[in-house]
């Protein structure tokens, strides 16, 4: 491979914890230009997937916004909410988890792409990137400060806060 060989990029975006990061930071990122950072700063750089995943209340939860994606060109993934009793503060909250799925989409289509950028602090991705690192592809993770899990960090290439590209990246009104 020469330096001027195409890349090929697919973005995982893990939608419900990169919510919590977002209104963590107080701000939102704009889904269309997320895919253009990332794809138009690299010469030779394809975009072969982006998938999305988030949990739903009902199936016609997020319904115009996961339209939106769709013709934006991700796949969107979804499972409904689940909901669970919590011993500790003695209320109940409800969960999605799509850990499961992103992983398999993953290696489903390892073969597809060379270059990962996941959005996610969950440290249950560990294991996922360094078997992926271990095919020679490289990992980038977004996310944000007391979100990224210090074992997702330490096992991905580049780490990406989304405060350092929120001018790139930022969802803004009009």
């Amino acid at each position: 491979m020469n330096c001027f060989s195409v890349k090929r990029l697919s973005i995982f975006v893990d939608g419900n914890n990169m919510f919590y990061a977002q209104q963590k930071n107080g701000w939102f990122f704009d889904p269309r230009r997320v895919l253009d950072y990332f794809t138009t700063n690299e010469p030779y750089l394809q975009l072969m997937n982006a998938f999305w995943y988030t949990g739903l209340k009902d199936s016609q939860d997020q319904r115009g916004f996961r339209d939106a994606l769709i013709s934006l060109g991700y796949t969107v993934r979804t499972k409904l909410l689940k909901e669970y009793y919590d011993d500790v503060s003695g209320r109940y909250s409800q969960k999605a988890n799509l850990d499961i799925e992103i992983v398999v989409d993953m290696f489903n289509t390892v073969e597809q792409y060379d270059r990962v950028v996941l959005f996610s602090g969950d440290g249950d991705f560990e294991r996922a990137i360094e078997l992926l690192r271990s095919k020679n592809t490289h990992i980038t993770v977004v996310s944000t400060e007391g979100m990224i899990a210090r074992e997702l960090r330490n096992a991905t290439d580049r780490y990406i806060d989304l405060n350092d590209i929120r001018d790139k990246i930022e969802k803004v009104d009009g």
